[in-house]
Order: structure tokens, then C-alpha cells, then sequence
């Protein structure tokens, strides 16, 4: 037995080292002190003087100058423009007719509703077949045709250009580790900025019309491309590199034949989502001249004629599902070696295509019908919604307005003005000591340094509406999507359906999410808020499912084993377990609130998104920026929070 003079000493714990382990409980109560001591505080630590400002903007606005002017980069952009106008003018006359269409007539729509039939039976049967031809069907059925045939013009466009650069710098990355280190804080940001920070510098560079549209498509929908190229090609097995150089490939050779086959999947993953991003962007590129359903959309939403908004909601919806499904389809489609059939057999849906196009231009020259749906044939649903409209107005009206008085009154205003009443050092300080507590020093200074961005840019006040909103969302989002998600989780139908509803709804862009609120409560912070609740809760419902379901088997039988009840094995085993990727989950549905929420600006809000609008309209792109790294610096401080403390969770418990 050791004696007491034979007992370790203990380790002193320095005070760097004992604050870094209690960085999360000092920086509570730093905050709650300073918020008791508020009265106290000096004027500059309350709101940031307007004297601290720096000329953000102006430094920007210099730099475009310079660039456009000294270095004359405005002719390079203006080529690209061009070019760019070119090839959407080929693929839009001949989806719709014109002078640049090769001299050929728009093609038939019943072409198109036969293309995707063959292309969606071809990819995964009768059911994708009936849903691509359906789509297709509709939009000429409801009078959408000549709108979705501009907007599906510029995803045909931006779609090959943004996959070709972000496989290419994809590459790039994958080859060269300095080009890796240089990209990633770029593309961490680039996912981060609001979609509309994406048009400001596009209308300078580019002007304003299709192109510019399609321009700022393509850049937004780069990112994804290039993330998951570099994740394919990193995740190809050593054994599949090894067995290329044995086989005597030069680099090009293991690049092209084997690394990038090898990485098939998360490539078409990345197609994807570069397909669903550009959808997405169109819609948001109306605001600077791109025409078809996104241009549609918007006019008749700023008219407020909601029930001919949603039918073209509808169709956007309707085009985004399709899309999503044909290409995942497309993904996950792998080439099949069978025995040896007759060519006709082997290439069915080949015939079978241009035996569709051949037919359908005769029929069409025949039968004008055939080209153009008829007009006297259209249908309409939007007298049924405006219907639904008046009788919510006049029945609902009353206690719609209750409802929305209360929570504006007694629950929004006052939250906000909570927000706007805390001290910015307060803030900084909470926010950088959890930085510290999980993710050490360089994450504290990274997110203080992303705050003080924000304080020494002069939007601090703003800042923290756009909070509010984000933060009101949040709570409505988690009190609704981990209940949801525990309960889809308990089930394997339930996992199954939810996910199919999670992935359908996800395709939808945000833009359809403000017609049923403004339906109902009109335009307020309660709409605004409502609709970032619908966009944003899928994450929370999704990652509470996700996290519930990959509990390990072992850890659940002990638990069974041990005579846990169901409730007792959901609160001490399960949970516990989920929580890092649950939190995750609360990290997306940030991101995603964030994103909403300036979208959002388009209906009236007084934060971030507003002043974001109104630097579009004016064409500054230092403002824009500015506000722009503003919104991505609120969800990259969350990020990195949430970020670092699921990581060091998941490692204390194994999970990691």
C-alpha cells in the first residue's frame, strides 16, 4: 500500500487551462452580469458608435472601380456576358421559337411530354416516367408553358457551365493542397452568403437581363459541385489507386479512368444538387431580369393576386420535384452488364426517343395543335384559390387578426426589443467564451472577429433583427421538429415517410413558402417568421431522425437488457447519443432561417434584408457585400459553435 508521502502531487491547473474548461459557464455569467449592470454600462458598450464605422463599402466600391476601369476587367465581363446571352438565346428559342433557334421552330410540347416520359422510364420505371411527363404536362394544361420553358432555358445553361467549373476547380483542389487551403474558406463563405448578395456585384460586372440571371446562377450553384468532387475523388480506396499505377496509367490517365469513375457517386450527388441550387437561384435571379416562372412569380406576389401565384408556385414546384428526382435517379442509375441482346433491345429507350421526336414533328406539322397547346384548352385553378382567399378573409379575418395582434404584441415586439437592448460587448463576449470553451482560442477569435465585422461595419442594430427573426424561428423550429422527428423515428414507416415529405419539401424553392402566409396573416414579422418556420424545419425533423436511428444496436439491447422503459430508454440512452447530430440539425436550421429570412426582405422586414434590397436596387455593391458578410459572418458564428462543440460531444462519447 502506497504511504501518503509516496502519493502523486497534484497538478496545478493554470488559469488559462481552468477558464478554457469552464469557458461555456464564464461566459453565462460575464453575460448575465453585464446585463444586470446595463444601466451602468458606458454608451459605447450599448450600441456601437456610429464614429466606429468603417468605410466597408467605399473600400469595396473602389476596388469595382478599379477593377472595372484602371484594369478594364468590364470588358472581359461584358465577352462573357455575351457569350453567355448567346447560348441562352439558342436554348430559349428553341424551347420557345425565334431567330436564333438554328431556323427551326420552337419544339412541339408533346415532344417534351414524350422525352420525359422515355428519359424518366428509361432512369427508374413507370412511377418517374408518369412524374416527368406529368410535369411537363401540366405546365402546358395550365398556361405555364412559355414561362417555365424560359426558366428551364437558363438551368439547361447554368446547369453543364456550373457543373464544368466546379468539377474543374474540384480537381484542382484534389491536386494541389495549396489551391485546397485557399478554396475552402472561399467556399465557406460563398455557402454562406445570402442568395442576394450573389446579384449586386453580378449587375455591376454584368449588367442586368438573362445573363446576368444565369450568371449569378452559376456562381451560386458552383460551391456544392466543387465540395463533393473533392470528397469523391479523396474517398477513392488506395487499393483502386494502386491498382491504376500497377496497371502503368500516367496521372492523367489514374485521373480520368480510374479516380474519377471510381468517385461516380459523390460526383452525381454534386450534379444534384447543382441542378436543384440553380432552380433555386432562378427563381431569386427575377430581381434582376431573368425571365420565365421566377419573374412570373414575383409580380404577381408584389400584386398580391395569390391565387395566380400559387398555380405558378405550382409549376415551380412541380419543374423542382421532377428535376430532383430524375436526377437522383440519374445518380444512382449503375451501368449493368447483361448478356449480349440485339442492338433494338439494348437501346430501347434510344428508339423509342427518336421515334418520339420524328413523330411529334410530323404530327406537328400536320396539326398545330401539336406544336402549341391550345389556348381555348388551358385550365386555371386560381379563381378556386382567390375563393379560398375571400371566404379565409371574411370568416377567418377576425380571428386570424387575434392571433397575429397577440404574438406581434405581446411575444415578436417585445422579443426584438430585447434583442436590440443587449450590449454588443455582452454579445461578443457570450459568443467568443463558447467559441473558447469548445473549440479553443482560435475559434474565439475567429467568431469575435466575425461579430466585430459586423459591429465595426455599422449594422449591429440591424444585425440583431435579423437575430430575432432567425432566433423566433428557431424556437417554433425545434419545438416542432424533434418531437416530429422522435416520432417519425420510432417506426420504419414513419422513417419512410418522413423522409420522402423532408426531401419533397426540401426541393421546393423559397419563394412558395410566402404564399400561404401572406394568405393568411398578410405581411408582418409573423408572416416572415411563419415562413422561415416552413422552409426551415425540415433539418431539425431530418438530423432528430438521423441521430435517433444511428444509436448504436448494442448500446439499445443493453439498455433493453437492463429493463429500461421506452420513455427512460428515449431520455437517457437515445437522446443523449443524438444530441451531437440533433444539434447539427439546429446548426442547418439556422443557416437555412438565415437564408429565409433576407429572402423574406421581399414582403417588408426592417433588418438585413431590407437594406439588402434596397443596395440591389441601387446597384452598390459595397453595400451589398457588406451586408452580405454580415448575414454569412451571423451563420458562420453559429456554425463554428455548434460546429466544434458536436465534434468534441461526439468524441467524449465515442461516437468520434
Amino acid at each position: 500500500m502506497a504511504t501518503l508521502a509516496e502519493a502523486p502531487a497534484p497538478q496545478s491547473v493554470s488559469a488559462l487551462d481552468f477558464a478554457r474548461r469552464h469557458g461555456a459557464s464564464l461566459a453565462v455569467g460575464l453575460f448575465l452580469l453585464l446585463l444586470l449592470l446595463h444601466g451602468l454600462l458606458p454608451a459605447w458598450s450599448l450600441v456601437p458608435p456610429e464614429a466606429w464605422a468603417l468605410p466597408f463599402a467605399t473600400w469595396i466600391n473602389s476596388f469595382v472601380v478599379f477593377l472595372q476601369e484602371d484594369l478594364g476587367l468590364v470588358v472581359v465581363t461584358r465577352g462573357i456576358a455575351d457569350a453567355v446571352q448567346f447560348l441562352l438565346d439558342i436554348v430559349r428559342n428553341l424551347l420557345t421559337g425565334g431567330r436564333r433557334g438554328f431556323g427551326l421552330q420552337a419544339v412541339p410540347w408533346v415532344m417534351l411530354v414524350a422525352l420525359a416520359l422515355i428519359w424518366g422510364h428509361y432512369l427508374k420505371g413507370w412511377r418517374l416516367a408518369a412524374l416527368a411527363g406529368g410535369t411537363v404536362f401540366y405546365l402546358a394544361l395550365f398556361g405555364q408553358w412559355r414561362n417555365a420553358m424560359l426558366t428551364l432555358s437558363m438551368v439547361f445553361v447554368t446547369v453543364p457551365l456550373a457543373v464544368l467549373l466546379g468539377f474543374g476547380l474540384g480537381i484542382l483542389a484534389f491536386k494541389s493542397r495549396r489551391a485546397e487551403q485557399a478554396l475552402n474558406p472561399l467556399l465557406n463563405i460563398m455557402q454562406s452568403l445570402p442568395h442576394f448578395a450573389y446579384l449586386i456585384p453580378v449587375v455591376v460586372f454584368f449588367g442586368v437581363g438573362q445573363h446576368a440571371g444565369a450568371l449569378a446562377t452559376m456562381i451560386f450553384a458552383t460551391p456544392p459541385m466543387v465540395r463533393m468532387t473533392l470528397l469523391g475523388l479523396k474517398g477513392v480506396p488506395e487499393n483502386v489507386v494502386e491498382a491504376g499505377i500497377m496497371a502503368g496509367c500516367t496521372r492523367a490517365q489514374l485521373l480520368l479512368t480510374v479516380q474519377v469513375p471510381a468517385a461516380r457517386n459523390a460526383i452525381m450527388v454534386g450534379v444534384n444538387q447543382v441542378i436543384m441550387q440553380c432552380l433555386a437561384m432562378v427563381v431569386i435571379a427575377s430581381f434582376i431580369g431573368a425571365s420565365g416562372l421566377g419573374y412570373d412569380l414575383l409580380l404577381k406576389l408584389q400584386s398580391l393576386r395569390i391565387g395566380q401565384a400559387l398555380e405558378t408556385g405550382i409549376a415551380v414546384v412541380l419543374i423542382a420535384i421532377a428535376l430532383d428526382r430524375l436526377s437522383q435517379a440519374w445518380a444512382e442509375k449503375q451501368p449493368l452488364h447483361r448478356e449480349r441482346r440485339p442492338w433494338w433491345q439494348e437501346h430501347i429507350h434510344l428508339l423509342l426517343a427518336v421515334v418520339a421526336v420524328v413523330g411529334s414533328l410530323v404530327l406537328a406539322h400536320f396539326l398545330p395543335e401539336a406544336r402549341r397547346f391550345p389556348r381555348g384548352l388551358t385550365l386555371t385553378t386560381a379563381p378556386l384559390w382567390d375563393g379560398l382567399v375571400d371566404w379565409i378573409t371574411l370568416n377567418l379575418f377576425d380571428a386570424l387578426q387575434v392571433v397575429r395582434g397577440f404574438m406581434l404584441v405581446e411575444v415578436l415586439i417585445p422579443l426584438r426589443d430585447v434583442f436590440l437592448w443587449l450590449p454588443w460587448v455582452a454579445v461578443v463576449i457570450f459568443a467568443g467564451g463558447l467559441a473558447w470553451s469548445f473549440g479553443g482560442l482560435r475559434a474565439a477569435a475567429t467568431v469575435a472577429g466575425f461579430l466585430l465585422f459586423i459591429v465595426l461595419s455599422g449594422w449591429w442594430e440591424r444585425a440583431m433583427i435579423t437575430s430575432y427573426m432567425v432566433f423566433s424561428a428557431l424556437v417554433i423550429c425545434v419545438l416542432i421538429g424533434i418531437p416530429v422527428g422522435i416520432w417519425a423515428a420510432s417506426r420504419e414507416w414513419r422513417f419512410k415517410t418522413m423522409q420522402v415529405m423532408c426531401d419533397t419539401f426540401q426541393t421546393f424553392p423559397s419563394f412558395i413558402y410566402l404564399i400561404p402566409v401572406i394568405m393568411l396573416f398578410q405581411v408582418s414579422d409573423l408572416t416572415v417568421i411563419l415562413a422561415v418556420v416552413i422552409y426551415s424545419v425540415i433539418p431539425s425533423i431530418r438530423y432528430t431522425m438521423i441521430g435517433l436511428r444511428a444509436v448504436p444496436s448494442q448500446i439499445v439491447e443493453a439498455g433493453l437488457t437492463s429493463g429500461c422503459t421506452p420513455l427512460q430508454m428515449l431520455w437517457k440512452i437515445k437522446l443523449p447519443l443524438a444530441l451531437p447530430t440533433i444539434m447539427v440539425g439546429i446548426n442547418q436550421t439556422i443557416l437555412f432561417s438565415l437564408f429565409m429570412v433576407i429572402i423574406a426582405a421581399f414582403i417588408g422586414t426592417r433588418d438585413l434584408g431590407q437594406e439588402m434590397m434596397r443596395a440591389l436596387s441601387a446597384s452598390d455593391t459595397g453595400k451589398g457585400l457588406v451586408l452580405g458578410f454580415c448575414v454569412a459572418f451571423l451563420g458562420l458564428t453559429a456554425d463554428r459553435i455548434i460546429g466544434d462543440w458536436s465534434a468534441r460531444r461526439k468524441r467524449q462519447l465515442g461516437l468520434a
